[in-house]
């Protein structure tokens, strides 16, 4: 079967589409969180990251433009967080939530490539314009598959971690140490599967006999 030559975005192009929405949606409330503590205590802190999360749905409904899934999804996994924390009274709880979401999303995960239907590429179209010809392609198709199934399993290692930090860190009392191990490890086990996402689309691109730099 011939498939039709398909022309695909440079990495740097997408990138610059998705890291400011990534800095917004992820990195940006955990340092309000965090700086708000510090300064104003831990109620407030949760107060803080709420209006964070709908301040940038508001602004974006405001000027018409269209509101990620996955911004409407954390707002609302926002709001349940911070109830919890605020009536428990602790920190730990306010990290702890997502990361059980997290553990069930990355069974959905895993599901979704059972059904032929791999979130990694809704959630991809959240954050930049891939072609549907591109889409429809067998290669790009079955790369998606395999990369949706390697961020289930990072998911899970993710989790795992934050939840063991949490509860020994909030015995010792140290959020700081907590965001800290957390971030780093984290980042070094998010980052080898970003590394490895890549390194899986140049392939995919050379397959594909696509020019890039």
């Amino acid at each position: 079967m011939n498939h039709p030559q398909v022309t695909l975005p440079r990495l740097t192009a997408l990138a610059r589409q998705a890291a400011p929405k990534l800095l917004e949606g992820v990195v940006a409330p955990l340092a309000v969180f965090y700086l708000a503590m510090v300064v104003l205590g831990f109620k407030w802190a949760l107060f803080a990251t709420v209006a964070w999360v709908y301040f940038g749905v508001a602004w974006r409904l405001v000027k018409r433009v269209k509101v990620p899934a996955t911004m409407w999804l954390a707002a609302f996994a926002i709001t349940i967080r911070a109830v919890v924390a605020f009536w428990t009274g602790t920190w730990m709880w306010f990290f702890i939530q997502p990361e059980m979401g997290t553990i069930c999303i990355s069974m959905v995960f895993l599901a979704s490539v059972r059904l032929n239907r791999p979130l990694v590429q809704k959630l991809t179209l959240d954050y930049i314009h891939l072609p549907s010809a591109v889409l429809k392609h067998e290669r790009v198709r079955r790369f998606f598959a395999r990369i949706t199934l390697l961020w289930a399993f990072v998911l899970l290692m993710n989790s795992t971690l934050s939840i063991f930090l949490a509860v020994y860190e909030s015995l010792a009392g140290s959020l700081g140490t907590f965001m800290l191990l957390r971030t780093s490890g984290v980042a070094v086990i998010s980052g080898l599967a970003i590394a490895i996402s890549i390194i899986g689309f140049k392939r995919l691109l050379r397959r594909l006999h696509v020019a890039h730099t």
